[in-house]
């Protein structure tokens, strides 16, 4: 079995982060990686700070094992989230889309373990000094949100920048993904699209679909114009948009209300047309449903068996 320092700092089973996504890992969904061995992670997105406790008492009921949550600093409720992930004595936080320097004094305090997504060795590097317990290093293949860097470019770089354990992501679905990770540095892989597809994501079966279906060319990044691109499925909303982002006769202000509530519609909804289908760029290896404790024991096993392999080409 894969054991590596994380498992002990986060009394886990298997180095495997269940990705914080929005309007989609809830519960259910982080209960569930959390009884299969991995980190649960609920995603407090844009909600209010009474809607994440009570997801957050839910896990509760669902799992005696440690589960996360993801606090997006951009949100309005912020500040909100930050107290309760506190109050209700969540074990780690995992944080994206701005510095959480002005929360981590309460929360390295609560003895949580703040761990954040980060896209250069940059801000690795400050959140480190900050009391991050690790951070998890994101590449441009994934889904959602994305950096300049890939995975294979930024994991290393990180592991060389700080001296606490780094969580790769992006881009990773299966064991050869976690086996190269591990070969870069990294002590765990964090996994968002693999996990759409889990029996117990409660996403809407069009969203589902549409990543077991999905090519290998079938992602693309937009709103890099506006200086925050996303990766997601192609699809009629992805092309209009483009179409607008380099439309100079289109302002800023248009472009961000066209892509307002587009996940909402497409995770809930299922709204093929006017929602936005987030999903790295390996949507195409994902190929069936599962239960989440039967995907994390794939990967790991699959790992396993190629990293004690991988001396069969040195002589």
């Amino acid at each position: 079995m894969i054991k590596t320092p994380i498992c002990d700092l986060l009394g886990i089973e298997y180095p495997v982060f269940q990705g914080g996504m929005a309007w989609i890992a809830d519960a259910s969904l982080a209960a569930a990686v959390s009884n299969g061995g991995g980190l649960g992670i609920i995603s407090a997105m844009n909600a209010n700070g009474e809607w994440l406790r009570g997801q957050i008492r839910e896990a509760k009921k669902l799992t005696d094992k440690p589960f996360g949550v993801n606090i997006m600093l951009m949100s309005p409720f912020a500040d909100e989230v930050a107290k309760v992930v506190v109050e209700e004595g969540v074990p780690v936080v995992t944080t994206g889309a701005g510095n959480p320097a002005k929360y981590m004094p309460a929360w390295l305090e609560a003895g949580i373990k703040v761990i954040p997504v980060i896209p250069s060795t940059g801000i690795a590097k400050r959140v480190a000094r900050a009391g991050a317990a690790a951070v998890i290093a994101e590449g441009g293949e994934s889904g959602g949100h994305i950096g300049e860097l890939t995975t294979m470019a930024l994991v290393p770089q990180v592991c060389d920048a700080v001296d606490i354990p780094v969580i790769a992501a992006g881009g990773i679905a299966d064991g050869r993904g976690f086996a190269a990770a591990i070969m870069l540095g990294a002590v765990g892989v964090q996994m968002g699209t693999r996990f759409l597809v889990a029996h117990e994501c409660n996403v809407h079966p069009n969203y589902k679909k549409k990543i077991l279906e999905a090519g290998d060319i079938d992602t693309a990044s937009t709103g890099r114009r506006l200086g925050h691109p996303v990766r997601s499925l192609k699809t009629p909303f992805t092309r209009e948009y483009m179409k607008k982002e380099y439309d100079p006769n289109v302002s800023n202000e248009e472009l961000e209300g066209l892509g307002a509530g587009a996940l909402r519609k497409a995770a809930v909804e299922g709204d093929e047309k006017a929602g936005c289908f987030l999903a790295g760029q390996i949507a195409s290896m994902v190929t069936k449903e599962q239960p989440a404790a039967e995907i994390i024991t794939d990967v790991c096993t699959q790992a396993e068996e190629i990293l004690k392999g991988a001396c069969k080409w040195v002589r």
